[in-house]
Protein backbone atom coordinates (compact mmCIF):
# COMPACT_ATOMS: atom_id res chain seq x y z
CA UNK A 1 0.00 0.00 0.00
CA UNK A 2 1.38 3.54 -0.51
CA UNK A 3 1.70 6.00 1.97
CA UNK A 4 -0.34 8.69 2.79
CA UNK A 5 -0.11 12.52 2.29
CA UNK A 6 -1.25 15.11 4.16
CA UNK A 7 -2.61 16.67 0.65
CA UNK A 8 -3.78 13.79 -0.53
CA UNK A 9 -5.64 13.73 3.40
CA UNK A 10 -6.99 17.58 2.35
CA UNK A 11 -8.84 16.60 -0.24
CA UNK A 12 -10.58 13.52 1.52
CA UNK A 13 -11.36 16.13 4.43
CA UNK A 14 -12.92 18.75 2.60
CA UNK A 15 -15.44 16.91 0.38
CA UNK A 16 -15.71 14.15 3.93
CA UNK A 17 -16.99 18.29 5.70
CA UNK A 18 -19.30 19.75 2.63
CA UNK A 19 -20.73 17.12 1.56
CA UNK A 20 -20.21 17.48 -2.62
CA UNK A 21 -17.79 17.98 -4.53
CA UNK A 22 -18.22 21.67 -5.17
CA UNK A 23 -18.51 22.39 -1.43
CA UNK A 24 -14.95 21.22 -1.33
CA UNK A 25 -13.81 22.90 -4.94
CA UNK A 26 -14.95 26.08 -2.91
CA UNK A 27 -13.87 25.98 0.13
CA UNK A 28 -10.13 24.69 -1.24
CA UNK A 29 -10.40 27.71 -4.04
CA UNK A 30 -9.81 25.13 -6.58
CA UNK A 31 -12.36 23.45 -9.83
CA UNK A 32 -14.06 20.87 -9.45
CA UNK A 33 -12.49 18.76 -11.68
CA UNK A 34 -9.65 19.25 -9.72
CA UNK A 35 -10.83 17.60 -6.63
CA UNK A 36 -12.77 14.84 -8.96
CA UNK A 37 -9.24 14.19 -10.19
CA UNK A 38 -7.34 13.96 -6.49
CA UNK A 39 -10.26 12.00 -4.21
CA UNK A 40 -10.33 9.46 -7.46
CA UNK A 41 -6.77 8.96 -7.68
CA UNK A 42 -6.33 9.34 -3.70
CA UNK A 43 -9.06 6.27 -4.19
CA UNK A 44 -6.94 4.56 -6.42
CA UNK A 45 -3.61 4.51 -4.34
CA UNK A 46 -5.54 3.38 -1.66
CA UNK A 47 -7.36 0.41 -3.19
CA UNK A 48 -10.95 0.85 -1.67
CA UNK A 49 -13.75 3.75 -2.38
CA UNK A 50 -13.90 6.34 0.28
CA UNK A 51 -17.49 8.11 -0.90
CA UNK A 52 -20.54 6.35 -2.58
CA UNK A 53 -21.51 8.83 -5.11
CA UNK A 54 -25.46 9.49 -5.00
CA UNK A 55 -27.60 11.89 -6.50
CA UNK A 56 -27.95 13.81 -2.80
CA UNK A 57 -24.40 14.20 -2.94
CA UNK A 58 -21.26 12.46 -1.45
CA UNK A 59 -21.84 9.52 1.73
CA UNK A 60 -18.64 8.03 3.10
CA UNK A 61 -18.05 4.45 2.77
CA UNK A 62 -16.98 2.45 6.02
CA UNK A 63 -13.47 3.00 5.41
CA UNK A 64 -14.18 6.80 4.47
CA UNK A 65 -15.02 7.08 8.21
CA UNK A 66 -12.17 5.15 9.73
CA UNK A 67 -10.13 7.72 7.31
CA UNK A 68 -12.03 10.12 8.82
CA UNK A 69 -10.70 9.92 12.02
CA UNK A 70 -7.53 10.29 11.14
CA UNK A 71 -7.51 12.69 8.91
CA UNK A 72 -9.64 14.92 11.18
CA UNK A 73 -6.79 14.32 14.27
CA UNK A 74 -3.96 14.91 12.08
CA UNK A 75 -6.27 18.57 10.58
CA UNK A 76 -6.66 19.50 13.91
CA UNK A 77 -2.92 19.12 15.41
CA UNK A 78 -1.52 20.98 11.32
CA UNK A 79 -3.92 24.02 12.29
CA UNK A 80 -3.26 24.45 16.10
CA UNK A 81 0.44 24.67 15.19
CA UNK A 82 0.32 26.73 12.14
CA UNK A 83 -2.35 29.08 14.40
CA UNK A 84 0.50 29.11 17.11
CA UNK A 85 3.45 29.64 14.46
CA UNK A 86 1.71 32.81 13.22
CA UNK A 87 0.92 33.71 16.68
CA UNK A 88 4.56 34.20 17.46
CA UNK A 89 5.02 36.38 13.97
CA UNK A 90 6.24 39.94 15.19
CA UNK A 91 6.16 41.63 12.10
CA UNK A 92 3.89 43.99 10.32
CA UNK A 93 3.34 42.76 6.89
CA UNK A 94 1.75 39.71 5.32
CA UNK A 95 -1.44 38.48 5.02
CA UNK A 96 -4.23 38.95 7.57
CA UNK A 97 -7.72 37.13 6.85
CA UNK A 98 -10.54 39.39 8.24
CA UNK A 99 -14.24 38.41 8.23
CA UNK A 100 -17.30 40.35 9.03
CA UNK A 101 -20.97 40.09 8.36
CA UNK A 102 -22.06 42.16 5.29
CA UNK A 103 -24.22 44.96 7.31
CA UNK A 104 -21.16 46.41 8.82
CA UNK A 105 -19.61 46.31 5.53
CA UNK A 106 -20.40 49.14 2.79
CA UNK A 107 -20.09 52.54 4.03
CA UNK A 108 -18.90 51.49 7.65
CA UNK A 109 -15.95 49.75 7.56
CA UNK A 110 -14.42 49.69 4.06
CA UNK A 111 -13.32 53.23 4.43
CA UNK A 112 -11.56 52.68 7.71
CA UNK A 113 -9.86 49.01 5.84
CA UNK A 114 -8.53 51.76 2.85
CA UNK A 115 -7.09 53.69 5.67
CA UNK A 116 -5.53 50.89 7.17
CA UNK A 117 -4.05 49.55 4.38
CA UNK A 118 -2.49 52.92 2.60
CA UNK A 119 -1.03 53.20 6.69
CA UNK A 120 0.14 49.94 6.78
CA UNK A 121 1.42 49.10 3.03
CA UNK A 122 3.05 45.56 3.83
CA UNK A 123 0.03 43.94 5.25
CA UNK A 124 -2.37 42.22 2.85
CA UNK A 125 -6.10 42.12 3.50
CA UNK A 126 -8.21 39.31 2.63
CA UNK A 127 -11.87 40.13 3.40
CA UNK A 128 -14.89 37.66 3.77
CA UNK A 129 -18.21 38.94 3.80
CA UNK A 130 -19.93 36.05 5.55
CA UNK A 131 -23.68 35.46 6.69
CA UNK A 132 -22.31 32.78 9.36
CA UNK A 133 -19.43 33.03 11.54
CA UNK A 134 -16.15 31.80 10.13
CA UNK A 135 -14.22 29.64 13.26
CA UNK A 136 -11.41 30.90 14.15
CA UNK A 137 -9.95 28.32 15.67
CA UNK A 138 -9.32 26.55 12.58
CA UNK A 139 -8.05 29.85 10.96
CA UNK A 140 -10.72 30.35 8.58
CA UNK A 141 -9.95 34.10 9.20
CA UNK A 142 -7.39 35.86 11.66
CA UNK A 143 -9.84 38.57 12.89
CA UNK A 144 -13.29 38.72 13.20
CA UNK A 145 -15.26 41.34 13.42
CA UNK A 146 -19.41 40.33 15.08
CA UNK A 147 -22.40 41.27 16.09
CA UNK A 148 -22.79 38.90 19.14
CA UNK A 149 -23.52 39.88 22.84
CA UNK A 150 -21.88 36.66 23.63
CA UNK A 151 -18.15 36.36 21.75
CA UNK A 152 -16.54 32.62 22.08
CA UNK A 153 -14.87 32.59 25.48
CA UNK A 154 -11.42 31.48 23.68
CA UNK A 155 -11.32 34.32 21.77
CA UNK A 156 -10.08 37.36 22.94
CA UNK A 157 -10.82 41.10 21.67
CA UNK A 158 -12.72 44.27 22.35
CA UNK A 159 -16.25 45.37 22.51
CA UNK A 160 -16.38 48.49 20.35
CA UNK A 161 -20.14 49.03 21.99
CA UNK A 162 -24.08 48.56 21.05
CA UNK A 163 -25.29 50.06 18.21
CA UNK A 164 -29.33 50.33 17.97
CA UNK A 165 -32.08 50.48 15.09
CA UNK A 166 -35.02 52.29 14.45
CA UNK A 167 -38.20 52.34 11.80
CA UNK A 168 -38.04 53.98 8.73
CA UNK A 169 -39.40 54.72 6.07
CA UNK A 170 -39.50 56.59 2.43
CA UNK A 171 -40.56 60.30 2.84
CA UNK A 172 -42.83 59.94 0.25
CA UNK A 173 -44.62 56.56 1.68
CA UNK A 174 -44.96 59.05 5.19
CA UNK A 175 -46.61 61.54 2.93
CA UNK A 176 -48.91 59.25 1.41
CA UNK A 177 -49.82 57.28 4.02
CA UNK A 178 -51.88 57.79 7.56
CA UNK A 179 -49.69 56.24 10.47
CA UNK A 180 -52.84 56.51 12.98
CA UNK A 181 -54.60 54.07 10.65
CA UNK A 182 -52.65 50.29 10.89
CA UNK A 183 -54.27 49.00 8.21
CA UNK A 184 -53.18 51.83 5.87
CA UNK A 185 -49.25 50.60 6.08
CA UNK A 186 -47.15 47.45 5.69
CA UNK A 187 -43.76 46.13 7.10
CA UNK A 188 -41.06 44.45 5.11
CA UNK A 189 -40.93 41.24 6.57
CA UNK A 190 -37.73 39.82 7.38
CA UNK A 191 -38.82 35.86 6.34
CA UNK A 192 -40.08 35.17 9.90
CA UNK A 193 -42.57 32.46 10.21
CA UNK A 194 -44.99 34.13 12.25
CA UNK A 195 -46.94 36.74 11.36
CA UNK A 196 -46.39 39.25 14.03
CA UNK A 197 -42.42 38.30 15.29
CA UNK A 198 -41.22 40.23 18.10
CA UNK A 199 -39.74 42.17 16.47
CA UNK A 200 -43.18 44.12 15.40
CA UNK A 201 -44.03 43.71 18.63
CA UNK A 202 -41.71 45.25 20.38
CA UNK A 203 -41.64 48.79 17.98
CA UNK A 204 -44.00 51.34 18.17
CA UNK A 205 -46.41 49.91 14.93
CA UNK A 206 -46.99 46.57 16.11
CA UNK A 207 -50.44 46.51 14.52
CA UNK A 208 -49.27 47.28 11.10
CA UNK A 209 -49.60 44.58 9.06
CA UNK A 210 -46.40 42.48 7.85
CA UNK A 211 -46.16 41.63 3.77
CA UNK A 212 -43.35 40.05 1.57
CA UNK A 213 -39.75 38.63 2.96
CA UNK A 214 -36.91 40.24 2.50
CA UNK A 215 -33.71 38.68 4.49
CA UNK A 216 -30.93 40.98 3.57
CA UNK A 217 -30.52 44.44 5.11
CA UNK A 218 -29.25 46.32 1.78
CA UNK A 219 -32.87 44.56 0.33
CA UNK A 220 -34.92 46.21 3.03
CA UNK A 221 -33.23 49.59 2.55
CA UNK A 222 -33.70 49.36 -1.14
CA UNK A 223 -37.52 48.47 -0.61
CA UNK A 224 -38.05 50.83 1.80
CA UNK A 225 -36.60 54.07 -0.38
CA UNK A 226 -38.99 52.81 -2.91
CA UNK A 227 -41.90 53.13 -1.06
CA UNK A 228 -42.39 49.51 -0.27
CA UNK A 229 -43.27 50.21 3.46
CA UNK A 230 -41.69 50.25 6.87
CA UNK A 231 -38.19 48.62 7.78
CA UNK A 232 -36.43 47.80 10.50
CA UNK A 233 -32.97 48.92 10.34
CA UNK A 234 -29.63 49.81 12.01
CA UNK A 235 -29.88 53.65 12.54
CA UNK A 236 -25.90 53.53 11.15
CA UNK A 237 -27.95 52.55 7.66
CA UNK A 238 -31.02 54.38 7.94
CA UNK A 239 -29.38 57.44 9.26
CA UNK A 240 -27.46 57.90 6.42
CA UNK A 241 -29.92 57.81 3.45
CA UNK A 242 -31.23 61.04 2.44
CA UNK A 243 -34.79 59.59 0.95
CA UNK A 244 -35.40 57.77 4.59
CA UNK A 245 -36.95 59.01 7.41
CA UNK A 246 -37.69 57.50 10.83
CA UNK A 247 -41.33 56.47 11.29
CA UNK A 248 -42.44 58.92 14.18
CA UNK A 249 -41.86 58.97 17.17
CA UNK A 250 -38.58 57.85 15.70
CA UNK A 251 -37.91 56.09 18.97
CA UNK A 252 -34.34 53.39 18.98
CA UNK A 253 -34.70 50.39 19.78
CA UNK A 254 -30.91 48.70 21.47
CA UNK A 255 -29.69 45.78 19.52
CA UNK A 256 -26.54 43.71 19.57
CA UNK A 257 -22.85 44.32 20.27
CA UNK A 258 -20.15 45.01 17.89
CA UNK A 259 -16.89 42.79 18.34
CA UNK A 260 -13.35 42.59 16.88
CA UNK A 261 -12.16 39.18 17.89
CA UNK A 262 -9.21 36.99 17.50
CA UNK A 263 -8.27 33.24 18.33
CA UNK A 264 -5.55 33.84 21.89
CA UNK A 265 -2.74 32.23 20.40
CA UNK A 266 -2.73 35.27 18.33
CA UNK A 267 -2.48 37.55 20.81
CA UNK A 268 1.52 38.62 20.48
CA UNK A 269 1.09 38.66 16.39
CA UNK A 270 1.60 42.25 15.88
CA UNK A 271 -0.65 42.49 12.51
CA UNK A 272 -3.42 41.02 14.62
CA UNK A 273 -3.03 43.60 17.69
CA UNK A 274 -2.28 46.67 15.35
CA UNK A 275 -5.20 45.66 13.39
CA UNK A 276 -7.92 45.28 15.98
CA UNK A 277 -6.57 48.24 17.78
CA UNK A 278 -6.84 50.49 14.54
CA UNK A 279 -10.99 49.20 14.65
CA UNK A 280 -11.56 50.02 17.63
CA UNK A 281 -10.05 53.51 17.37
CA UNK A 282 -11.52 54.46 13.90
CA UNK A 283 -15.24 53.02 14.99
CA UNK A 284 -15.57 55.23 17.90
CA UNK A 285 -15.47 57.80 15.65
CA UNK A 286 -18.48 56.48 14.22
CA UNK A 287 -20.68 55.78 17.82
CA UNK A 288 -22.95 58.82 17.61
CA UNK A 289 -23.99 57.25 14.12
CA UNK A 290 -24.13 53.63 15.56
CA UNK A 291 -25.74 55.00 18.89
CA UNK A 292 -28.76 56.46 16.97
CA UNK A 293 -27.76 60.11 17.14
CA UNK A 294 -27.50 61.38 14.40
CA UNK A 295 -31.12 61.16 12.78
CA UNK A 296 -32.07 63.29 9.31
CA UNK A 297 -35.17 65.62 10.23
Amino acid sequence: MHRMDWDDLRFFYAIARAGSVRGAALKMKVNHSTVLRRISAFEKKLGVRLFDRLPTGYVMTTAGEEVLESAARIDEEITTLDRRMFGRDSTLSGELRVTMPGVLSGSLITPILADFSRDYPGVELEIAIATEPFNLSKREADVAIRMTNKPPEHLMGHRILRYVKSVYASVDYLEKHDLDNPSSCQWIGWGDAESKPGWVKESDFSEVPLRHKMNNEYAQLEAAKAGMGLTMLPCFMGDKEIMLRRVPPGSVIPSVEIWVLAHVDLRHTVRVRTFMSYIVERMECYRDLLEGKCPIT
